[in-house]
């Protein structure tokens, strides 16, 4: 597709990619749909590579070892989980030592979304160091490796934050509850016993997914959801709501971002919030992307939950013949991927 122009979404017939020293050869078998797709849709972002106007989608997917590198750690028939991010050719500090996600010179490229086309085929060549394995014992739900990274920095990177003192995750918010903040709920009852989560929803899926978490759901407001957390991780998106969350964290409380906001939307930051910020030592931070441990961490983790649990959050399978509804949104969405092939159960 022609990023901003959504009736140039379109099903291509491509050459079969042709591997490099190194490379894996992969049969895709899902590929994940999120709100980063739409946005390229929308024009808000996205960048074909160099000389080309348009570019392939998906950069969450799950695919199948076809061929392997001798030497390589993995060998036909692996499931693998393939990474977003590559690092830019003159790589910088981060890059050099793999922590390509924190970038500095921002001349990554990033597969479906920057410069790189997506994993949205049927085929794929890449070099094996951007892969990670996949648990057989997870089949087709290794499709959510890549937003189960996400988190899995934004964790990481919580707990480094709060290590500068004696502080505990023991009241955590998460607002939003979408699949990244479904699988940020989901790491938060691992390290917490106290989990809220807040969305619009009244009814579908989530109040039941988050339910089956023992995490405690609620829709009727920021205002009445009590305060003091230790943890907010903010799933929306939403301007407004980002900037009214720190207000509800106690002293040293953490503020993670992981939603993009509109650009152009104005919001009014209280005076007594920034103050309150200083003198009680809280943080607001924000992460993008992940590199290799997240991944493996993700994938871990992914391992050790209840498949049943997280086949409810993949709810829509759309099979690759009619893609063009995976496109389309739906009340209920939690999850929405694309079937490739022979899809694992």
């Amino acid at each position: 597709m022609v990023p901003g122009d959504p009736e140039s979404l379109r099903l291509d017939d491509l050459a079969h990619p042709e591997p490099s020293p190194g490379d894996l050869l992969v049969a895709t078998l899902m590929a994940g749909v999120c709100g980063t797709d739409h946005e390229i849709l929308e024009g808000d972002i996205g960048r074909p590579a160099p000389g080309r106007d348009r570019l392939v989608l998906g950069h969450e997917a799950l695919g199948r070892v076809m061929a392997a590198p001798e030497g390589s750690d993995f060998a036909p028939g692996d499931l693998v989980a393939p990474i977003v991010r590559r690092p830019d050719p003159v790589p910088c500090a981060n890059c050099a030592v793999g922590e390509w996600d924190m970038c500095r010179n921002g001349r990554f490229t990033e597969a479906g979304i920057r410069g790189l086309d997506g994993y949205t085929a049927e085929e794929l060549a890449f070099p094996a160091g951007f892969a990670v394995k996949v648990s057989p014992v997870l089949g087709h739900l290794g499709v959510l490796v890549e937003p189960a990274s996400v988190v899995a920095k934004a964790w990481e990177h919580i707990i480094h934050v709060g290590s500068r003192g004696q502080w505990s995750a023991d009241r955590v918010l998460v607002t939003g509850a979408g699949p990244i903040g479904l699988l940020a709920t989901l790491f938060a009852t691992r390290l917490s016993e106290e989990v809220h989560v807040l969305d619009r929803a009244t009814d579908g899926p989530k109040p039941g997914l988050v339910g089956d978490l023992g995490a405690i759901y609620h829709s009727e407001g920021l205002d009445r959801i009590g305060d003091h957390y230790d943890v907010v991780l903010e799933c929306t998106g939403d301007a407004d709501l980002m900037m009214a969350v720190p207000a509800v964290t106690g002293s040293n409380g953490i503020v993670c971002l992981t939603g993009v906001a509109d650009e152009g939307h104005q919001v009014v930051v209280n005076s007594g919030l920034a103050r309150n910020l200083v003198l009680e030592n809280r943080t607001v931070f924000g992460t993008v992307n992940s590199n290799r441990r997240h991944y493996e961490e993700a994938a871990r983790v992914l391992a050790l939950t209840d498949q049943t649990w997280l086949g409810r959050v993949v709810n829509r399978r759309i099979p690759l013949e009619d893609w063009k509804e995976a496109y389309t949104r739906h009340p209920d969405d939690v999850k929405t991927v694309i079937q490739f092939y022979d899809a694992p159960s």
